[in-house]
């Protein structure tokens, strides 16, 4: 499969300062794109590695042009704001990437409520207020994205999916991919 350069594109990435997104974020740092570092952490955290500003260094030196953001992806107003400096700093976005998650991995009775709720804000609401701050900016570029990581089940998801049908998006095999042009490659699953 050929590869397509991201050079000059600019990535709007939420959740990284580590883990998946910055290496989604070096990745396309490598090919000389801009990138945005949405995510909370500002300050060192005793047991996980990396904040915005070293994720912004680590991109910087991968050969891409960084700008950390703090953003909780629950604020709508922390997420309008970071989208527009994106914008007004790079001149455009090209490509979403609905990182940050939250997740609790046990049995439904083991479940605080207040856990459950977080993962709803972060994982539906979230990736859909993302989405929809996003979009004005994503519409009319030349071969724009939306990328979901995580549960394909998201795409499922009741506050989710009818954004993806109002605007004619498909879902990618394993992960969300909001097609908003050009050619899409792979399987698409239909809901």
């Amino acid at each position: 499969m050929e590869h397509r350069s991201l050079r000059g594109r600019t990535l709007f990435i939420t959740g990284s300062s580590r883990g998946i997104g910055l290496a989604i974020a070096l990745r396309a740092a490598k090919d000389g794109a801009n990138i945005a570092i949405a995510a909370k952490t500002v300050r060192p955290h005793p047991r996980l590695p990396g904040t915005i500003y070293t994720a912004a260094e680590e991109i910087e030196r991968a050969g891409g042009k960084a700008l950390p953001l703090q953003v909780d992806v629950r604020s709508e107003e922390q997420v309008a704001a970071a989208v527009a400096e994106c914008v007004r700093q790079f001149g455009g976005l090209d490509i979403l990437v609905n990182n940050a998650s939250a997740i609790q991995l046990t049995r439904v009775d083991a479940t605080e409520l207040k856990r459950y709720d977080l993962m709803q804000d972060i994982n539906a609401r979230g990736t859909f207020l993302c989405a929809k701050s996003c979009l004005p900016h994503l519409i009319g570029r030349e071969n724009p994205h939306v990328f979901n990581t995580g549960s394909s089940n998201l795409a499922r998801c009741p506050v989710v999916r009818p954004a993806y049908r109002l605007h004619g998006f498909k879902v990618r095999h394993g992960v969300s991919h909001l097609w908003l042009g050009g050619r899409m490659q792979g399987r698409t699953c239909r809901f």
